[in-house]
């Protein structure tokens, strides 16, 4: 049976080919109805990418390695998640080392991992400053695309449209002035970027940050710093939505409510943060960015133009039921 191409799966959905191939590449600007029709072609023709016909072509080998440091935590894995699925629907094969991105030993050590196969090329979720350090002592001399923390154009963009700036204008626009941050570890460069973000629009939008704590993503650091939070603090803003899950649950067993008495806002944009009750509101993190970052390295290793690699959405702010007008008993004098 004859394999089926993209004009094929164009023909099936009714519409042209550049969308169907907009869609393999992880564009996020296409309607959901269309997306909708180009994904039920694509399983309907059991469209796959010939990745054999691209390396018979260039002789250029199909395969992508990924050094992946805390898969388990909702952001990290989701970025791989995102990159994975791009590389896949390119026709690329993956081979996935897991490393310690703290320790630099271990980004060696799984750097030495996927070296051992002709690949062409590394994708990195460099979510610390060693991970960098360690990728550029070795001089690998294949395209490389690196998670930078927020996004690999991050510099490019406003800072004010990155989570921890968002969270500080949606609290100051619900009239918080004494507020909290709960961190994650300042070995991470999200941490430092949320951290710095919130900080910068809280002084200018009057905000005073009155406490600050530094966890370590899990839900049980959050649950630790709502032990630790002082009465005077009106607002929590916390770097991820698992330790903001953890300080609320902590925060109900001192009978303070949410956002009743203290309001809480989280970042990530975790699956299971809707859930919660309160559900956790949050500026959500950079869409679509594993794709964005995937669809970059294959552009380098194919010699595209990574100018035309379709952008991710910016974060946007989702209000579900952790926030609330700070109460006039709490506002500041």
């Amino acid at each position: 049976m004859k394999r089926a191409t993209i004009y094929d799966v164009a023909r099936q959905a009714g519409v042209s080919h550049q969308t169907v191939t907009r869609y393999l590449n992880g564009f996020e600007g296409i309607r959901p109805t269309t997306r909708a029709k180009v994904q039920a072609a694509l399983e309907e023709l059991n469209y796959r990418p010939n990745g054999a016909a691209r390396w018979l072509r260039s002789r250029q080998s199909n395969r992508i390695g990924i050094l992946a440091h805390r898969m388990e935590l909702s952001g990290p894995g989701r970025i791989v998640a995102g990159a994975t699925t791009a590389a896949r629907s390119r026709g690329f094969v993956l081979d996935i080392a897991s490393m310690d991105g703290e320790d630099g030993v271990s980004v060696d050590e799984a750097l030495d991992v996927i070296m051992e196969h002709q690949i062409a090329g590394v994708f990195a979720t460099a979510q610390t400053d060693v991970v960098r350090a360690a990728i550029a002592g070795r001089g690998v001399d294949i395209p490389i695309a690196m998670d930078s923390a927020e996004g690999l154009s991050s510099t490019a963009l406003n800072p004010r449209s990155l989570p921890g700036a968002l969270a500080a204008d949606h609290l100051a626009d619900l009239g918080h002035s004494r507020v909290a941050f709960v961190n994650g570890p300042r070995v991470w460069i999200a941490a430092n970027q949320r951290r710095e973000g919130f900080i910068d629009v809280a002084a200018r939008r009057g905000l005073r940050v009155v406490w600050e704590y530094e966890g370590d993503w899990s839900a049980e650091s959050g649950y630790r710093a709502a032990r630790e939070l002082p009465p005077e603090v009106t607002a929590v803003a916390v770097a991820n939505d698992s330790m903001a899950i953890g300080l609320i649950y902590g925060l109900a067993e001192r009978g303070v409510r949410v956002p009743d008495d203290v309001s809480v806002i989280g970042m990530d944009d975790s699956p299971e943060s809707r859930f919660h009750l309160p559900a956790v509101d949050h500026p959500a993190r950079l869409r679509g960015e594993g794709a964005y970052l995937m669809n970059m390295l294959i552009a380098k290793i194919e010699g595209g133009d990574i100018h035309e690699v379709p952008r991710y959405r910016l974060p946007e702010l989702v209000v579900r039921g952790s926030t609330a007008v700070v109460r006039p008993a709490n506002a500041r004098p």
